[in-house]
């Protein structure tokens, strides 16, 4: 029973769907079947898709059945790896092992589920004998899965889980993340195991959470010799890297203005290891004209494009000769018809 290909269609059609195939081919080991030239190859291939997808494959080179052929064949061998090539110059081998990843990098938010994919498939003469998961973040790393056969199997965790069944039965070596945090971004390491070979996936975990973007106060009404500060407060973001900025515009402006000076206080960590930040507008009376819009607009990672919240300032309210004449009138028609009202009593 030969072992199949993962992920051929993807393969096949990668040209065609504009997808980049990078393979590595390297010796893995040389096991002797004998004395003289006659001897079994291995090799390790690695194939990485721009589209996320990485299959390793173990496969076992041809070895000699009798002494006419291992003598035909050391004619051939090849010049730097010392192997028998057919005259055709090829090599022809059969997958013993193969491990497969749908995915090399994930992104995610904090509180969601997410499956890291690891999956194996083994020839007859190959047998599955362990699997470990490990992460990798900052310099440190620790092992967060290990099963060996023949053992009755890791102990239940809260957060981490592999189908220890469909390990057995399936090859599915995926591993299983609950309500995600900060602390679970990093390298994850697939590592599944034969009594002779072993193959590994890495997949890098990202974890983005975008900002919450809040200003105040909404409404300024308009002050003669009065500064007000516009505060825009910015908080749940994770990673570190936010843009913040200040625009102002009026009935008069065809685009939004930039502004320059605004002021911002230092990053705050909270302990969800999200952070936080504040940034602060001041606006004279002396110097803006109302009405007028000011938006604080905020960019992120974890955006699909930047939040844009608003506060705006009221224009002042009239009050001229105007407005000084209608109440008087109005006065006057109050009084007069108080006077016959009372008069007719």
């Amino acid at each position: 029973q030969l072992v199949s290909i993962p992920h051929a269609d993807s393969l096949l059609h990668a040209d065609c769907d504009g997808v980049e195939v990078d393979c590595e081919i390297s010796p893995y080991s040389s096991q002797l079947a004998g004395k003289g030239p006659c001897h079994t190859s291995w090799f390790v291939a690695t194939l990485r898709l721009s589209s996320g997808i990485s299959v390793v494959l173990v496969l076992r080179g041809p070895h000699c059945s009798s002494q006419e052929e291992a003598e035909e064949r050391n004619a051939m061998l090849h010049p730097k790896l010392r192997i028998p090539m057919s005259k055709e110059g090829t090599l022809l081998t059969t997958v013993e092992f193969q491990s497969s990843s749908r995915n090399t990098s994930l992104h995610t938010h904090l509180g969601s589920s997410v499956t890291l994919d690891c999956r194996f498939a083994l020839a007859p003469s190959s047998s599955f004998s362990s699997l470990e998961w490990r992460r990798q973040h900052q310099g440190s790393g620790r092992s967060l899965f290990q099963y060996q056969v023949g053992t009755a199997g890791p102990a239940a965790q809260p957060k981490v889980h592999v189908d220890v069944v469909e390990l057995l039965g399936s090859g599915d070596a995926s591993l299983s993340l609950q309500g995600v945090s900060v602390e679970d971004e990093g390298t994850y390491i697939c590592l599944v195991s034969t009594p002779q070979h072993q193959a590994q996936h890495i997949i890098q975990l990202h974890v983005a959470e975008p900002p919450r973007v809040r200003v105040v106060p909404a409404v300024v009404s308009f002050e003669r010799d009065v500064t007000t500060t516009l505060t825009c407060h910015i908080a749940g973001y994770y990673p570190l890297d936010v843009s913040v900025s200040w625009t102002q515009k009026t009935p008069e402006d065809d685009t939004e203005i930039p502004l320059s000076n605004a002021r911002f206080s230092s990053h705050r960590q909270s302990r969800d290891g999200t952070y936080s930040i504040t940034s602060y507008l001041s606006i004279s009376s002396a110097t803006v004209r109302a009405p007028a819009t000011y938006s604080c607009r905020v960019s992120h990672v974890a955006l699909a494009e930047p939040i844009s919240v608003s506060a705006h300032l009221k224009a002042p309210e009239q009050t001229g000769s105007g407005g000084l004449v209608g109440g008087f009138i109005a006065t006057v028609i109050f009084v007069i018809v108080l006077f016959v009202v009372l008069r007719r009593r």
